[in-house]
């Protein structure tokens, strides 16, 4: 057999022409203080706010503070696993929280993990944590009523649906019971409903679950459940996953009733971090 110096100079020019290797890119940074679920990383220059970072043992961390010398992160999960000198790398994808029907009914965590064992959450649509409110002239006036099922407040108290309300009262009050007996009350309006339980203890956030489901209310309300256990970062970011999830359904043309229990909680949840 002839060997052609032609053919293999063909050969080897298809190969050279095919051959590819791939290469993954990633800006590493180190961890260099820990403590209470804030860790302080040194070595991501280029880190963006609220991007999420990803650490070792699966916890995952928000950039919070973007300071000259390092970053603080906020972190999630397991984070007495991560120690100082371990790897951090960028995501490159800003804070964001899964979002659609496939929520309704289901009792998750900030994250959007389900708590209630029913199996994971089939939906492909996510939404940042924070994002850019429309402008005043974009805004549709407050014109439609939300009545709350409880006549003193419906008949003394104008309540529109596009407006915020706070519910301010002694501890023991029937706080708690005023928003549930809202959102409640708004089976059949064409509202979906989003509760928070910021810094509850899981057996209040089960009365209010199983108190929802007795009266049907689960079927279009999400329960956001950051329990007393969780660490401040979680319960931080519990309001802003849940008016992101609340969002997805203003943004489609649809009603959304947000509520927020307690925030008093979250500013504690706030100053901690």
């Amino acid at each position: 057999m002839k060997l052609r110096p032609e053919e293999i100079t063909a050969i080897l020019r298809e190969r050279i022409e095919q051959y590819d290797v791939e290469t993954d890119l990633a800006e590493v940074g180190t961890v260099l203080q820990l403590g209470d679920g804030i860790a302080r990383v040194y070595g991501l220059e280029n880190a963006g706010s609220l991007e999420m970072l990803e650490f070792e043992h699966g916890v995952t961390g928000l950039a919070f503070n973007l300071e000259e010398d390092d970053v603080g992160v906020a972190l999630f999960g397991d984070w007495e696993q991560v120690g100082e000198g371990e790897p951090v790398r960028r995501t490159g994808k800003v804070a964001s929280v899964p979002v659609g029907e496939a929520l309704l009914g289901r009792v998750v965590d900030p994250l959007g993990n389900p708590l209630d064992g029913q199996g994971p959450i089939e939906t492909s649509e996510r939404r940042p944590l924070e994002f850019k409110a429309p402008g005043v002239i974009d805004r549709q006036p407050v014109k439609e009523p939300l009545q709350t099922g409880l006549k003193a407040i419906d008949a003394m108290i104008p309540i529109g649906r596009g407006q915020r309300e706070l519910i301010i009262g002694d501890r023991q009050t029937g706080k708690t019971a005023v928003a549930i007996d809202a959102i409640i009350n708004q089976k059949g309006q064409d509202m979906f409903c989003i509760y928070v339980a910021i810094g509850q203890k899981q057996s209040t956030v089960a009365r209010v679950v199983d108190r929802l489901n007795q009266t049907g209310s689960m079927e279009y309300t999400i329960v956001v459940a950051a329990s007393a256990s969780e660490p401040a970062p979680m319960q931080y970011i519990s309001p802003y996953a849940a008016t992101a999830m609340g969002e997805y359904f203003s943004d489609t043309k649809r009603h959304a009733l947000v509520i927020s229990d307690d925030l008093s909680k979250h500013a504690a949840s706030y100053r901690e971090i």
